[in-house]
C-alpha cells in the first residue's frame, strides 16, 4: 500500500489544488480530470461533497461511455440533473 503523501506527488495536472485533505476532494478532482474540465475543480468537488457518489459515478460513467461527446462536462451536468429528477420521482 503506498502512502497518501507519494500518492499526492503522481499529480497528473500541475494546476490541481494542493490542499486536499478529504476524500470528496480527491473524487471531485478526479471527475474533473476525467472530464478534461481542469479550469473548475471547485464545481466538481461541491458536487462530490453535496451529491450522492452513486449518482455521479453513474453520471460519469455515462459520460465516458459516450464515444462523440463534443462537450463533456455539458454531458456529465446534462446526465447528472437527469439522474437526480428520476431519484425524486
Amino acid at each position: 500500500m503506498k502512502k497518501l503523501s507519494n500518492v499526492l506527488d503522481q499529480v497528473i495536472h500541475k494546476n490541481r489544488p494542493k490542499n486536499l485533505k478529504h476524500e470528496f476532494q480527491f473524487f471531485g478532482c478526479r471527475i474533473c480530470e476525467t472530464l478534461g474540465d481542469t479550469k473548475r475543480y471547485s464545481l466538481y468537488i461541491k458536487l462530490a461533497k453535496d451529491y450522492d457518489r452513486k449518482l455521479l459515478e453513474q453520471a460519469l460513467s455515462f459520460v465516458t461511455d459516450y464515444p462523440n461527446a463534443k462537450s463533456k462536462p455539458k454531458l456529465f451536468m446534462w446526465k447528472l440533473k437527469e439522474l437526480k429528477d428520476n431519484k425524486q420521482i
